[in-house]
């Protein structure tokens, strides 16, 4: 017959008048940890005592009770509810929930108070974060948790930043699967997805510190300490509807700017606001950047200038100024340390007087009309305005010409012109309702010339006789003009890439065509053993070889157009003019067709990115100036709709992706030394004085 189990007996639980406890010297805790005993009576005045006391009888020398009670386990919430008894907020006599043990137990009151101590299992720190967040979520405010818990306000709003990071990121801190500074460091993004991304990739890694997680997350933001959000102000980013991504756990130096285009929207239209101020002093050009190269001004000549005379009110305030700057010096002079206001005031005075050393600059009239400023950001954050810098090509001719016509009409260097404002390199667009057609966008035609590159690649890869010669003449010129090149063979085929394309130059019949071809070849030989590799292009018949020789002559096609760097690098102009006039003469030699290859206009790649009056002259050029008059009227996304729609099947092209006519194409020969005119679509058109301007007008920075 089985035995039954003994069945165990809790202690009792009664309620002891306040003034029958007494501390027990048994207690174990003989240093303070935790909660101080002034937050703890405050934490039991405000909800009670949620935790009973566990107490014995005192004992007399006889051995009998002497209904005294001491505390083994809980002295603590003793010594709380004697603050708040000594305070006059809880009586004498209250009665006190206490667990009583019986005299004489076996169990010793140093052992009860050690269990109660140890077996305590401490709160996961995920599980008090989660517990603020439904308080917050309940309706308590930061500040009243914090009063509630006897932290500071920070505190809560840390604790509440680690619960809104990613749930699966909080699983693995559960798990003790990352560290809580880890967590920490994730909190600087709000995007979970991109937290998710970025663990997964350092997880494995020996490199997963919290300083390593916050790099990645803010990898594609910008510092507020950058000096152009100082220069917008953070304010007006945030007021413009930008976010700005903040640590709450270390020094964020004002945090992360997270939407960037915003932000140089923002600068761009802060630094034109005040370009449009500095035209109204009549220079020739401005040019804008939030930061200019190394060099570049180089090449430019510095107008001179004096500075402007200080008026003798000015004079009176600068010697005043001084005259107090030299007075608190010596007040203090024997002083340990400057009082805050002191200090203060000598700050504004020599950032006053350091303005009376910055003097504005005075230009001669004559040579404004044919200078220029740069107006960018400085270091900390300032506007930088460098003014009186004159072109190469904006030099007055021989004789001295000031600008000034023979008829008193003002000249392009002169006062009258309009000062032209560019943006990084390129002009500020005008306003879409003038009528005159200005220049092609300087992308827009980057794009264009990648659209006709690809495709003479493609026609002169099918026109092998076509590729020797081409070839043949690189090769001849290497040799008899003596252009050192590298490698074994003073030959080679440089594979030139497209800086700036159309979305569409992928998908196009010009570019499949150069890819199908391309893996072909890669299929027939045998890339990864340069023996072989020998033998089978030795082995080819020659219709194969020409076939292969094209194929790669071909890449090294290059007719983009590129913008000429005034500061030395890159190319030149008369080096962009050479290119293109050997493009033209590639594509009449292999007779490319771009309307043949499949390019058609449209709004993506040509209407939607130029002008009215560019939009209307193409209608006009290809149907006619009825079919034109047609459309003059609507605005600018209905007008490039209809007139992608009236061209598709007409034929017509954009300038920079015809084929000039022998008569007007440029100059044959490489070195013939004669200058040559930018084509058509680059030069400037408008007209200055109602007359065509003889040269063509600079482009921004050229």
């Amino acid at each position: 017959m089985a035995t039954a189990s003994q069945k165990i007996t809790l202690s009792a639980s009664r309620d002891i008048p306040f003034n029958k406890l007494v501390l027990s010297q048994s207690n174990v805790r003989r240093l303070k940890a935790g909660v101080s005993i002034e937050e703890l009576a405050e934490d039991i005045a405000r909800r009670g005592l949620l935790q009973s006391l566990n107490v014995r009888p005192v004992l007399d020398a006889d051995g009998k009770e002497t209904g005294m009670f001491e505390i083994p386990a809980g002295g603590r919430r003793y010594r709380a509810l004697e603050l708040l008894a000594k305070r006059k907020r809880l009586a004498r006599t209250a009665p006190v929930p206490c667990i009583v043990r019986e005299a004489g137990s076996d169990i010793s009151a140093e052992e009860d108070s050690l269990v109660e101590n140890v077996q305590r299992a401490p709160l996961h720190p995920l599980d008090q974060f989660r517990a603020f967040q439904t308080l917050r979520e309940q309706g308590t405010t930061e500040e009243e948790i914090a009063a509630r818990f006897f932290v500071s306000v920070n505190v809560v709003k840390q604790r509440l930043k680690l619960v809104t990071v990613s749930e699966k990121l909080l699983d693995i801190y559960a798990e003790d699967g990352m560290t809580l500074e880890q967590l920490m460091a994730f909190t600087v993004s709000a995007d979970h997805a991109r937290q998710e991304q970025v663990w997964e990739s350092i997880q494995h890694s020996w490199s997963k510190e919290p300083y390593q997680i916050r790099r990645m997350l803010t990898e594609n933001t910008v510092r507020a300490a950058d000096r152009r959000v100082r220069f917008v102000t953070i304010e007006a980013y945030e007021e413009a509807g930008g976010t700005v991504m903040r640590d709450l756990f270390q020094d964020d130096d004002g945090g992360w700017v997270e939407d960037v285009p915003l932000l140089e929207r923002l600068v761009a239209d802060k630094l034109k606001a005040e370009a449009e101020t500095i035209a109204g002093e009549g220079w020739k050009w401005i040019e804008i950047a939030a930061d200019f190269p190394y060099g570049h001004t180089q090449g430019l000549r510095q107008l001179a200038c004096t500075p402007v005379d200080l008026t003798d009110e000015e004079r009176a305030t600068r010697d005043a100024l001084r005259d107090q700057y030299d007075r608190l010096e010596s007040e203090y002079a024997e002083a340990d340390e400057l009082p805050d206001e002191v200090d203060e005031r000598l700050g504004e005075i020599e950032a006053a007087l350091d303005a009376f050393e910055d003097r504005p600059k005075h230009y001669d009239p004559g040579e404004i009309g044919r200078a220029g400023v740069f107006v960018g950001i400085g270091h900390d954050g300032r506007l930088s305005v460098d003014r009186g810098y004159v072109r190469p090509e904006d030099e007055a001719p021989a004789g001295g010409d000031t600008g000034v016509g023979d008829d008193g009409g003002q000249t392009p260097g002169g006062d009258g012109q309009r000062t032209v404002i560019s943006v990084g390199g390129e002009p500020e667009p005008q306003d879409e309702e003038d009528d005159a057609i200005k220049p092609l966008p300087e992308r827009l035609v980057i794009e264009l010339t990648a659209h006709r590159t690809l495709a003479l690649r493609d026609a002169l890869a099918n026109n092998p006789h076509i590729a020797m010669t081409a070839l043949l003449h690189k090769l001849v010129r290497d040799t008899f003009q003596h252009v050192a090149s590298p490698g074994c063979l003073e030959a080679s085929v440089r594979h030139v890439f497209f800086p700036v394309q159309a979305d569409d130059l992928k998908d196009s019949a010009s570019a499949k065509s150069v890819d199908d071809r391309q893996e072909a070849w890669k299929v027939d030989l045998p890339l990864g053993d340069d023996d072989a590799l020998w033998e089978r292009l030795d082995g080819l018949d020659d219709a194969s070889r020409m076939a292969l020789l094209a194929h790669c002559v071909s890449f090294g096609v290059n007719a983009l157009h590129e913008k000429a760097n005034p500061y030395g690098a890159g190319p030149t102009v008369h080096g962009v003019q050479q290119r293109i006039h050997e493009a033209d003469r590639l594509a009449r030699a292999t007779g490319l067709d771009m309307v043949e290859v499949g390019w058609r206009p449209t709004v993506d790649n040509y209407f939607g990115r130029v002008t009215k009056p560019r939009i209307l002259d193409a209608v006009r050029e290809a149907k006619g100036e009825e079919t034109a008059q047609l459309i003059d009227h609507l605005k600018k996304p209905d007008m490039a709709k209809e007139a992608e729609r009236l061209l598709a099947d007409s034929g017509w092209l954009p300038e920079p992706l015809r084929l000039p006519a022998l008569d007007d194409d440029v100059s044959s020969g490489a070195n013939s030394g004669e200058s040559k005119t930018l084509p058509a679509f680059l030069a400037d058109e408008e007209e200055v004085d109602g007359e065509p301007t003889d040269e063509p007008q600079p482009v921004a920075a050229e």
